[in-house]
């Protein structure tokens, strides 16, 4: 496979994993956010999708070493297979990245307010633009 080829194929990969990580949350609060009451379980899972944007700290360590890799592979008989692990490096570290988002739409059940719900859906969507491929690779 191309390099090009592999960069559409990351890039494509990351509009899907950007789609399941804001689908549910969008979904959900369409369909169950009206009029719910604020419950109990509402700030706790507010607080718990804060702490979820850290623990893809180290999955981003990760991918930045991954992405090192595969530059100094470049034109190189190894490339191919450095494109391979980052790609699997960076689905590893977008899935952890994706969780405020996903936690926001079950707390949707518990009665999180509307700014919460933003605020925990932008934090995923800022995490996974960290896992862009950047121009100068390739």
């Amino acid at each position: 496979m191309s390099r090009g080829e592999m960069r559409r194929r990351l890039a494509l990969a990351w509009w899907g994993r950007v789609a399941l990580a804001l689908a549910p949350l969008f979904v959900l609060n369409l369909l169950f956010g009206a009029g719910r009451q604020p419950g109990v379980l509402a700030m706790p899972l507010f607080i718990a999708g804060l702490l979820a944007m850290f623990a893809s700290l180290p999955l981003f360590g990760a991918y930045k070493r991954a992405l090192v890799a595969t530059e100094k592979a470049l034109d190189s008989p190894q490339e191919a297979d450095a494109w391979q692990a980052l790609g699997l490096c960076r689905g590893r570290a977008m899935w952890v990245a994706a969780l405020p988002a996903w936690i926001a739409a079950v707390a949707i059940f518990a009665g999180l307010e509307g700014i919460p719900l933003l605020l925990l859906g932008l934090s995923s969507l800022v995490l996974l633009y960290l896992y862009r491929i950047p121009r100068q690779l390739g």
